[in-house]
This record gives structure tokens, C-alpha cells and sequence, in this order.
């Protein structure tokens, strides 16, 4: 089940907020500029897709975000780097979207911090700059629909702090 916990930067064990109503964490994180919403798949897909037939699942959710927000580049990730768990920024929007398996996305935005549970048909669009890491877990199980302003997926840059070591992981 999709959650987001909300804390406050000086109290990672204890949350302000635990939202699991799709409406609740849409408008929450909407209120921060970052977008969550539910897709359905246009076409069923089968353990072990292909990255076209990924895509072209949800291809008409795609290009209408594609549309709406100037994005050129499209790509089905089903691994992530292990250095991405430490607070970083990115040059351009981080956009996912879960057809399969779950991760964490946890923002930083001013003195709070938003842990937002993504699972299967979950889309979360993270406005350029703002700071964030992501958990896929120990053991890394997803594919996940990644678009962009570009077909590299812009540049990372660490922020140098300890944030993300305090808070809850994935398996936690």
C-alpha cells in the first residue's frame, strides 16, 4: 500500500504525519509542488515485459505527461544506483512511475522530510532541485517508467549531508 510519512527534520523517529488514502498523500505532496497520482495499464503485461511492451502499456499516460510537461526522453529502469540513498538534487524533474515492485522516495523540503512509499501503478513527479534520496530496498525488485527533459536523465548533485542515515530505509 502506497504511504507517505511526513516528519520533522529534528525527529526522524517520531512521524508528524502517516497518509495511506491516495487523495490524502496527492494532496499533501501537491501542496509541496511534487505530483503523485495512480495509473492503469492500458494492456496487460506479463512477468519479464520487455521495455517496449512496458511502455506501450501505459503509452498514452506517457505521452499526454509528455505533452503537458515538455519531456523528450522515455526508459524503463529496473536497477538503481546504490549511491542515490545519500541526499542529492537533480537538474531536471525526477519522474517514476511503478509498473512493478515498490521504492522510496524521500524528500527534503524545507524543515520536513517525506517519505513517500511508491508502489505498483504509482506515478511521483519530483520538481528539479529538490533535495532527496531513494531506497529500492535490500534486494531490489521493481521496473519502473522513468521520463525526462533529456534521454541521459540530467545530472545529480550530493548535497553532502547525513539526513538520509536518520530516517527509516525501505526495509526498515
Amino acid at each position: 500500500m502506497s504511504s507517505l510519512t511526513v516528519y520533522h527534520q529534528s525527529t526522524p523517529d517520531i512521524p508528524n504525519k502517516v497518509l495511506t488514502h491516495l487523495e490524502d498523500i496527492a494532496a499533501t505532496l501537491a501542496e509541496r509542488g511534487v505530483r503523485f497520482e495512480r495509473w492503469q495499464a492500458q494492456a496487460p503485461l506479463q512477468s519479464g515485459a520487455s521495455h517496449e511492451e512496458v511502455i506501450a502499456a501505459y503509452r498514452q499516460d506517457i505521452d499526454a505527461l509528455m505533452t503537458e510537461r515538455g519531456y523528450a526522453g522515455v526508459d524503463v529502469v529496473r536497477e538503481v544506483e546504490a549511491s542515490l540513498l545519500d541526499e542529492h538534487t537533480r537538474d531536471e524533474d525526477l519522474v517514476r512511475f511503478f509498473a512493478a515492485g515498490r521504492g522510496l522516495f524521500t524528500l527534503h523540503i524545507d524543515d520536513y522530510i517525506y517519505a513517500v512509499l511508491c508502489e505498483k501503478n504509482d506515478l511521483i513527479c519530483v520538481p528539479a532541485g529538490t533535495r532527496h534520496w531513494v531506497d529500492m530496498g535490500e534486494e531490489p525488485r521493481f521496473v519502473a517508467i522513468a521520463l525526462g527533459s533529456s534521454q541521459e536523465g540530467g545530472g545529480v548533485t550530493f548535497t553532502g549531508e547525513k539526513f538520509a542515515e536518520r530516517f527509516p530505509r525501505l526495509d526498515d
